[in-house]
């Protein structure tokens, strides 16, 4: 007995219990006979069950946070209607006259004017000129809102479709017509505009309850973004201002990229290939948690009409890319506001780079993308 006490001490005092209840199992029964052991064993297994227990813990809570972010991707990317599969359709008539002029406007503000913004202000100019052409041309009401920034007069391009009924509400769709120093800015941002204007020349012959005001937004670029220069910022202090009520606002940015190419598709967050497609062809409709409802009502319209693959996200503004565009200022002002998009960075491969430019952008896509917004604005305008 004892031998067998000095020995299970030996083994205990020199740190290795595993080995000590091993000989103890060989003894038999005989180790409970010293009770300075068994407490000893007793002692050794608290610290033994806190570590079992602290690690169940946290399996326990590592399976409840993958199972919280699992739901949370699931209620930001469930969208109403079915989403449109396959190819893009052969262009009818009305479409080819649709992408004629969708190229011709995408060739104007990126090859005939090239760069614009403050620092090739003469191009930036020119692009506002042509813009505010484009919009008499479809017969509507004009307003240019000037002011200052960096020592020169720039200016938003606003034009109107009075709303035929007594209602006072406001439906805005924008785009930002500025490019990036040094590059010509072909999808960001000459695909927007040239969506926008022919959104208005296409519903400029319609009849809607509420108004509807299509606006060509300077200054959204860097380093104006989301600085007090901002084209979209002033715009939205400027509604708030007058008391506007504006209920809904649409933003058309860099929307000319489509591709089938495996694996084109990029995203903010990994979860986020759970529940999205891995290749770069559908339009995207992204807003925040109080513009949830305006993004279903736009998507579910879209999917309705449209002949062209559409996905949808409602997600906090702190996520990369959600409040990338103009949308943003109205959010400020808490106006339901959306964001139109082929991703940008999440697919283009020439997202703020000298290459992008004209030949870049899928027209045919471009055409279905102006073609279901058209329904969605109709709608928004009842």
């Amino acid at each position: 007995m004892r031998k067998i006490k000095e020995v299970l001490r030996l083994y205990f005092d020199s740190g290795l219990r595993q080995r000590a209840i091993s000989r103890c199992l060989e003894f038999g029964d005989t180790y409970r006979m010293c009770p300075q052991i068994t407490d000893r064993l007793q002692d050794m297994d608290v610290p033994q069950r806190s570590r079992d227990h602290f690690m169940t813990n946290i399996i326990i809570l590592g399976v409840a946070l993958v199972a919280g972010l699992v739901l949370a991707g699931y209620f930001m990317s469930r969208m109403p209607g079915r989403s449109f599969s396959g190819a893009v359709p052969e262009l009818t008539a009305a479409d080819l006259l649709l992408k004629d002029n969708l190229v011709s406007h995408v060739e104007v503000l990126a090859e005939t004017i090239g760069e614009r913004n403050v620092w090739q202000y003469e191009n930036l100019l020119n692009a506002a000129d042509y813009i505010e052409g484009q919009f008499l041309s479809s017969g509507l009401k004009l307003r240019s809102i000037s002011y200052e920034t960096s020592g020169k007069h720039v200016r938003n391009v606003e034009a109107e479709i009075r709303g035929a009924g007594e209602s006072p509400e406001v439906v805005v769709i924008g785009a930002h017509y500025d490019s990036l120093i040094g590059t010509v800015g072909a999808n960001d941002n000459a695909s927007g505009v040239a969506v926008l204007l022919e959104l208005a020349r296409l519903c400029s012959a319609g009849e809607y309850r509420k108004t509807i005001r299509f606006v060509a937004f300077v200054n959204e670029e860097p380093p104006f973004f989301k600085s007090p220069a901002m084209g979209s910022r002033i715009y939205a202090q400027q509604v708030q201002e007058r008391g506007d009520q504006v209920v809904a606002m649409i933003a058309l940015e860099t929307v000319g990229y489509f591709t089938d190419e495996p694996l084109s598709q990029k995203f903010p967050l990994p979860l986020l290939r759970l529940f999205y497609p891995r290749q770069g062809n559908f339009l995207a409709f992204v807003g925040n948690y109080n513009s949830g409802g305006l993004l279903r009502t736009c998507i579910r319209t879209f999917r309705k009409n449209a002949e062209l693959p559409s996905e949808g996200v409602i997600a906090p503004g702190w996520l990369l890319g959600v409040d990338w565009s103009d949308h943003w200022s109205f959010w400020r002002t808490g106006i339901p506001a959306i964001m139109v998009t082929d991703t940008a960075l999440f697919r283009y491969p020439y997202y703020h780079a000298t290459s992008d430019t004209p030949d870049k952008i899928n027209y045919a896509a471009l055409t279905k993308v102006a073609s279901g917004l058209l329904t969605v604005i109709k709608e928004l305008g009842k």
